[in-house]
């Protein structure tokens, strides 16, 4: 592979192969913590407002989303300490990149896209990330996002995982 990732909007037709890619990830890494026992469902999310995927020689590397904000704990702090509206916000979500591909610059690619896209609608972005993520927590940082605070992500009965939650405007950079 030569050259840098590049960045599209995802079609249906890429869903197959991120399928398999995101079981790979899930493998690798335990992401998503909720399991992926119908990738095309987790990828295919009725709140999802875009996605993109990056690709490198034809083959694709990884993707992201972006979500409508709905009324959830990263949400909820993230009003608290601005007082803005929910209807000024997004979710970035859905981010992942194939193990095989780690260290491209795809990661940061793609959070670049979506940042790049609420740039030019005048939107903040707020997302949650697992607390064992530390690659992910880094490009964040590295990127400007600021930590809100921490959560437990509950899913399915389960006690719940660690997370914490981040915050980007338009305006802080």
């Amino acid at each position: 592979m030569a050259g840098r990732p590049r960045i599209r909007e995802r079609t249906d037709e890429d869903l197959d192969e991120l399928g398999t890619i995101l079981t790979r990830v899930h493998a690798e890494d335990g992401y998503p913590v909720e399991g992926v026992a119908s990738p095309r469902a987790w990828l295919t999310d009725p709140g999802f407002l875009r996605s993109w995927v990056a690709e490198r020689d034809g083959a694709l590397l990884g993707q992201v989303s972006l979500a409508a904000p709905e009324e959830a704990e990263t949400i909820a702090l993230w009003r608290e300490r601005t007082e803005r509206d929910i209807d000024e916000v997004a979710v970035l979500a859905r981010l992942f990149v194939s193990p095989e591909a780690r260290g491209l610059g795809a990661g940061e690619a793609l959070t670049r896209a979506v940042m790049e896209h609420a740039r030019e609608h005048d939107t903040a972005l707020v997302l949650d990330v697992m607390a064992k993520d530390r690659a992910a927590i880094r490009l964040y940082e590295r990127l400007g996002w600021e930590r809100l605070g921490d959560i437990v992500h509950a899913f399915d009965g389960s006690p719940g995982v660690p997370a914490h939650c981040y915050a980007w405007s338009p305006s802080a950079t």
